[in-house]
Formats: C-alpha cells, sequence, structure tokens
C-alpha cells in the first residue's frame, strides 16, 4: 500500500538494524589490508580479535544502555545533553557533525579507487575539467559526487528505505569475501601454507611497537557503534531490537573480518599480493592471485558497494546531527523539518554537499583526526552514562549494563586507557599534525557554543 500524507512513517525492522549498524562500523574486510602491512600477520590477527574487547563491546554495552533509555532522533547528543548540560551536549553533536566531514568524504574515494583498479578512465587526475585553487574538478570527483547523488536519494525516501537497501548490499558484498574466504581455506589446506609466518612486520619491531602501530586503524575499522542511535525515532521498538542488533552485529562484523584476512594469508609473504605489500583493496589482487581474475572483478565489485552502503548507512545517522542541533535551537530552524514522511530533507542534503566538497580536497586523508574525534565523544558517551546513573537512578533502562558499578567501572577503565594510549602512540609517531587539528575543531566549537547559546536563549 503507497504512504500516503498521513500514514506514519515506515520503521527500521531488526534485520535491517543489524544490516545498518554493520555498514555504520564495518561493511566487511574491504579496507582492513593496511593493518596487516603496519603490525604484521600475527599482530594484525590479534588486533582483530582483541579491539573488540577492549574497545567495540565496551562501546556497544554504553550505546545499548543509552540507547534504550534515550531512544530518540539525536541518540548520543541527547544523551550527553541530558547526563553533562547543554555545553557538553553541543561538544557532542558538533564534533561528532564535525569529524563525518572527514569520515563521510572517505567513501566515495574509496568506491572511485575501487573502480579505477578495474577502469584507466577512472584514474584520479587523469581527466582533469578545471582547477579551481586547492580543489581539481576531474572525473574522479564527478564519480564521487554520483555516488553521493544516488545515495542521498535512498536517504530522502526515509531510513526504512536506507535499512532495506543495507540488507541487500550486506548480502552482496559479502558474497565475495564469503569465495575468498573458501578459496583461501582451499589453498591453505592443500598446500600446507602456515598463515602466520611472522608475528610483526619486521624482526626487530618490538611487539609493544606493532600493536600500537595498528591500534588507530583497527579502531577506525570497529568504532561507529552509536551511529545508529541518531535516528532512534525511525527504529521499530529500539527499546527492544538495539541491544540484540549491537550484540549480533559485533559477532558478525568481527568473523567479517577475520576469516577473510586469514584466507588471504595464503599468499604468503613474498611477491606483490603477499601482506608486506598489502594496502586498502589488495584483497582484490589476493583473488586473483589464488583463482583468476573472475574472482578479482568480483571482489573488487563488493568493496565498491561495501563503500557505497556505507556512506548511506551513515549519513541517515550523520544528517540526524544538525536536525537535532536545530531543533534545540542551535541551528537555523529550517534544518529541523521534516518531510511528510518525516524524512530532515535539509539536513540531508545539506550534509551531503558538505562531503561532496570534502571529496575534492586533501583533507580526506586525515583519518587519524576522524580517530582522534570519535574517541573524544566517546569518552563524552561514558560520562554521561556515569552521570545519569547517579543522577537519574529512576530512569527507565530496558537495557541496564550487568554487573554494577564493578563492570561500569571496567568499562570506563578500559575505553579511556584504549583511547588516551593510541592517542599517545600517534603523537610520538607523527607527531602533532593530528592533535593541532583535532584542538582546532574542539576550540571552534567552543568558541561557536557562546554565540549560538546565547542566541538560543534570546529566541526562547
Amino acid at each position: 500500500m503507497p504512504q500516503t500524507a498521513m500514514s506514519p512513517p515506515r520503521k527500521v525492522k531488526p534485520t535491517a538494524l543489524v544490516a545498518l549498524i554493520f555498514f555504520s562500523v564495518s561493511g566487511g574486510a574491504y579496507g582492513i589490508e593496511g593493518l596487516f602491512s603496519t603490525s604484521g600477520p600475527g599482530m594484525a590477527l590479534l588486533l582483530i580479535l582483541v579491539t573488540p574487547l577492549i574497545y567495540s563491546v565496551p562501546h556497544a554495552l554504553v550505546c545499548a544502555e543509552l540507547g534504550t533509555a534515550i531512544p530518540v532522533d539525536g541518540g548520543s547528543y541527547h544523551w550527553v545533553r541530558r547526563g553533562l548540560g547543554n555545553f557538553w551536549g553541543f561538544q557532542q553533536g558538533m564534533l561528532s557533525w564535525l569529524c563525518s566531514f572527514v569520515d563521510m568524504a572517505v567513501y566515495p574515494i574509496l568506491f572511485t579507487t575501487y573502480l579505477q583498479s578495474m577502469a584507466r578512465w577512472a584514474e584520479p587526475g587523469k581527466h582533469v575539467l578545471f582547477t579551481a585553487g586547492h580543489f581539481q574538478f576531474d572525473l574522479h570527483w564527478f564519480i564521487c559526487l554520483a555516488v553521493i547523488m544516488v545515495f542521498t536519494l535512498v536517504n530522502l525516501m526515509g531510513t526504512a528505505r536506507v535499512g532495506s537497501s543495507s540488507v541487500f548490499l550486506a548480502i552482496v558484498c559479502l558474497t565475495p569475501l564469503l569465495l575468498l574466504t573458501v578459496a583461501g581455506f582451499v589453498h591453505l589446506s592443500s598446500h600446507g601454507v602456515n598463515p602466520v609466518t611472522e608475528l610483526t612486520s619486521r624482526p626487530d619491531q618490538p611487539m609493544w611497537n606493532a600493536f600500537g602501530a595498528g591500534l588507530f586503524l583497527a579502531m577506525w575499522n570497529y568504532s561507529g557503534w552509536d551511529d545508529v542511535s541518531t535516528f532512534a525515532g525511525d527504529i521499530d521498538n529500539p527499546r527492544k531490537h538495539l541491544p540484540r542488533a549491537l550484540a549480533l552485529s559485533v559477532v558478525v562484523t568481527v568473523v567479517g573480518y577475520l576469516l577473510p584476512a586469514l584466507a588471504s594469508l595464503a599468499v604468503g609473504p613474498g611477491g606483490p599480493d603477499g601482506w608486506k605489500n598489502w594496502h586498502s583493496g589488495s584483497f582484490s589482487d589476493v583473488a586473483k592471485t589464488l583463482t583468476g581474475p573472475w574472482l578479482q572483478t568480483t571482489v573488487t565489485v563488493g568493496g565498491m558497494l561495501a563503500s557505497a552502503a556505507m556512506f548511506s548507512a551513515l549519513l541517515a545517522s550523520n544528517a540526524r546531527l544538525p536536525f537535532a542541533l536545530a531543533q534545540d535551537g542551535y541551528f537555523p530552524r529550517w534544518l529541523a523539518r521534516r518531510s511528510h514522511g518525516q524524512v530532515p530533507v535539509a539536513s540531508i542534503i545539506g550534509s551531503s554537499a558538505i562531503y561532496a566538497l570534502f571529496c575534492l580536497s586533501s583533507f580526506t586523508n586525515l583519518i587519524i583526526v576522524d580517530v582522534f574525534l570519535t574517541n573524544i565523544t566517546l569518552l563524552l558517551q561514558v560520562a554521561a552514562l556515569i552521570a545519569l546513573r547517579v543522577r537519574e537512578p529512576g530512569l527507565e533502562r530496558p537495557y541496564r549494563i550487568p554487573g554494577g558499578s564493578f563492570v561500569l567501572s571496567l568499562i570506563t577503565l578500559s575505553l579511556t586507557a584504549v583511547c588516551s594510549w593510541a592517542a599517545w602512540q600517534q603523537y610520538t609517531e607523527n607527531g602533532t599534525t593530528a592533535v593541532t587539528y583535532c584542538l582546532i575543531a574542539a576550540g571552534g566549537s567552543t568558541l561557536l557554543y557562546l554565540p549560538l547559546a546565547w542566541h538560543r536563549r534570546k529566541a526562547n
């Protein structure tokens, strides 16, 4: 039955919710290859298994409790605002949205990177149309723009449509990885290959340094558990389905990284396709080595669609942040307008336009900044959870993290220690660049709050 102007919008069902969480966090093993060349095969596999225990599961538990206690559009922004006050709530929403400027531009570029591996005419810079200062408008960017436009239209149809398309895309994206896994394990068993030939990437690399070198990349591949909270109003019975969907998504994500990566190690360390030379997209080359061009093409197409699906799922999430800030009076009211289908049209289109501009710039390589800002907002959520436990003990919590104060202390200690140590490792290895950008973002958000809060109070 077609939806009329008076009929309620369709809700995101449990299967679609799992797919949306999966694409908000992972999208499959596409892009995790660099972890092996950075840290070595043994350490990379260890990071794939350990990072969920010290980072993903604790954050997913925080999201499960807060997401079921406060299941509203805007999600984490409202969690922090209610727990810590208006200032910190604004920082949560604003920093999360600023972080998305860098993060969201990555996925259309990844789509085009996979495409150019199959078509020479898609190589960036090959057909430069015109240049304007820092920005270069070439065929590469117009392909990115096409991806953004298609999945912006999908988002304008409603979150339920994004969820149903994500289920289909998950099946399409995971099938090539399943074929790669089968081919790799057949090779491992028939040729007697030891997949973990070395623990670290170099014989002289200390294990602790190898762990730290790959931790930021592992954290990026395991972050995003709070993203679906921002459209909680579009989820069918979030108080019941969100904890289950988060738990299942953790398992699917870990398995989706571990098995294809382990199977791909069947090619060994040497040669052009060996793990010492892996980078984002190398699983396509591994597929060619194992079975031939047909699987290479299949894996490449899977990577393209996974990148597009991640953009679509994350757009549904990130576009709700300016929408929530506009609802509370910080941003212009027109950003809070909804269509008849309850879709925040202006926020979706405006966010997509910003992401398209960032596809033009070199800022898209600052993935370290992405993780820094993500970890700041993650720690704000933990602080909000603790504050709400103290200030609102009677708040209805359909899901409550078991184990009382002891488990909550372990979660806080684990997330704080991991985020702090990873930040220190990046500082010692890469200097102050990422720290400087993060300070600029945090300082700018703080300064922006003052006039916006004054305007908000005056308007009310």
